[in-house]
Parts: C-alpha cells; sequence; structure tokens
C-alpha cells in the first residue's frame, strides 16, 4: 500500500482528495493542513518525510489570490517556487514521487485552439509567473512527478465560482458575467480522482499533464447553466473583459487539450456540465 501526504490538506482539492479517498477506501493518506506543515519550512517538512516515508507526496499547497498576488510578488513566489523546490529536494532524498498542482494561467492565453502540455508558457500575470517558476524547479531536483495543470476549479468545498454565483444570485436581481473569457470548468472531486488514479496503478508516465472537464464555455455561459440547475432566477448580462478591470490580466482562451492525460494516464474524463450536475446535486 502507497503511504501518501498531501500539503495543502485543509483546501478545496484537500477536501476533495479526502472526500474521494474516503470513497476509494484509501487509509494510507495523510492530509497536512498549513500550519501544521508550511511548505516554506524546510525542517518542518524534513520532519513530516522522516516520520511518514511517503511513497507519494500530493501538493495542492498554492498561493492562488491572482489579483493580490500583483503587489504580493515575493510571497507568492516564495510558496508557488521556493516552496515547491523544498518539496521536489526532499522528494528526491525520499525517493517519493511528486504529483504537484498547476494551472492554465502558465499561458498567455492569446490563441484560438486548444493547449497542449508542449505549447510554450508566457504567463500574463504574476500569478501565472510564480506557478510556472514553480513547474520549472521540479525537475532540477527530482525525475518522479507529475503535473497536473488545471482551470476554473470548483466543488461544494471552499470558495469557488459556483458557490460565489449561487449566493449573488439569491441575493442580487442582476449579475455582470464575462462572456469573452474561454475555458473549461473542473470539477475538483474529478481532479482528486485523477490525482488517486495515479497513487494506485502506481503509474510511471512522469511529466506534465493538462487536466479539466470536458467541453469549453465561458463565464457567462457557465454562470447562466448554474442558475439553471440551481433553479435560481436572476437577470446575467454578458460583460467583456474589458469593462470588468481586474489587477490581473486573465488568459483569454485557455482551454486545454486532454489528450495526453487521457491516453498515458489512462482516465476517462467527464463532461463539465455532468459535472457541474452532480456538484449542484450535492450542494
Amino acid at each position: 500500500m502507497s503511504k501518501i501526504i498531501v500539503f495543502g490538506g485543509s483546501g478545496q482539492l484537500g477536501q476533495c482528495l479526502q472526500q474521494v479517498a474516503k470513497e476509494k477506501n484509501i487509509t494510507e493518506i495523510e492530509f497536512l493542513p498549513e500550519e501544521q506543515a508550511n511548505i516554506l519550512n524546510p525542517d518542518i517538512l524534513e520532519a513530516v518525510f522522516a516520520e511518514y516515508k511517503p511513497t507519494y507526496c500530493i501538493n495542492c499547497a498554492a498561493y492562488t489570490a491572482v489579483d493580490k498576488a500583483e503587489d504580493e510578488v515575493d510571497i507568492a513566489r516564495k510558496v508557488n517556487k521556493d516552496g515547491v523546490a523544498n518539496l521536489s529536494k526532499l522528494c528526491k532524498a525520499y525517493d517519493t514521487t511528486l504529483i504537484h498542482i498547476s494551472t492554465d494561467f502558465v499561458f498567455a492565453g492569446t490563441g484560438n485552439q486548444p493547449l497542449v502540455e508542449t505549447d510554450e508558457a508566457a504567463p500574463i500575470s504574476v500569478y501565472g509567473l510564480t506557478k510556472l517558476e514553480g513547474e520549472q524547479v521540479i525537475p532540477a531536483y527530482t525525475e518522479k512527478f507529475f503535473i497536473l495543470r488545471t482551470s476554473w476549479l470548483y466543488s461544494e468545498y471552499a470558495n469557488n465560482f459556483v458557490k460565489t454565483m449561487l449566493k449573488f444570485g439569491r441575493e442580487r436581481d442582476e449579475l455582470r458575467v464575462i462572456w469573452d473569457q474561454i475555458g473549461t470548468p473542473t470539477y475538483a472531486i474529478d481532479l482528486a480522482g485523477c490525482i488517486l488514479s495515479i497513487t494506485e496503478t502506481r503509474n510511471q508516465n512522469f511529466g506534465i499533464y493538462h487536466y479539466s472537464n470536458e467541453g469549453v464555455t465561458s463565464w457567462y455561459d457557465f454562470a447562466k447553466v448554474i442558475f439553471e440547475l440551481g433553479k435560481v432566477d436572476v437577470k446575467v448580462v454578458p460583460v467583456r473583459t474589458a469593462e470588468y478591470v481586474t489587477k490581473a490580466t486573465r488568459p483569454t482562451y485557455s482551454v486545454m487539450d486532454k489528450t495526453k492525460a487521457k491516453t498515458q494516464l489512462n482516465v476517462e474524463i467527464p463532461y463539465w456540465k455532468d459535472s457541474l450536475q452532480k456538484c449542484m446535486s450535492r450542494l
């Protein structure tokens, strides 16, 4: 049985991993919240690895405040790059396979074709840049790693777009939602299933992978489906990105091609609306 440790165990994806591990009856897994195992503290990390001697290390810990990162460059870089370097070194020392979660924000998002893993990464925000730097330090320290880039993550846990839309939709008569940013929502429960299937099958096809749900949508259309499924009566007004000013620039088109994940990780990927329906029924 593989011993698994999860950093960022109390965040959205960490909570989804807890749920899926329970469903799959995976018991040799430890969820480590930030206060117990901060990835910026090498001494604590060393103690954790020495205690558990893990087969797998799943890193869900990250600085994810996209707009705030524009002002907090140093702390974003510390968490998203230096923390990842700390884990990578220990994974090498303990012969542990690292499974690291990254983002579609590593791309500029200026094209109109689904992005493959070998496409040029050219982030347009501090968040995207520091996540890319985190990806780049991993191979410098260890060969046994999986990097999973994901997008538009939501679930019944923590704060996310689905829960925010439902809250605002019930409180307001009208919502303005961006229609000209195109991507794919990802149900974090599905991503958790993909991560744990890597550990269960002991897959050795190391490298970078794209994982989101299947299909394509805009934030506007995503919101419309949320309200439809949630039976929330609210007027949704489509707006352009230019009308909705944020500190950080977002990719305009970040649809990812999942062919590599489907063939080399042997996972089936659900259509985004089907997964959303599942999440909404749980909410």
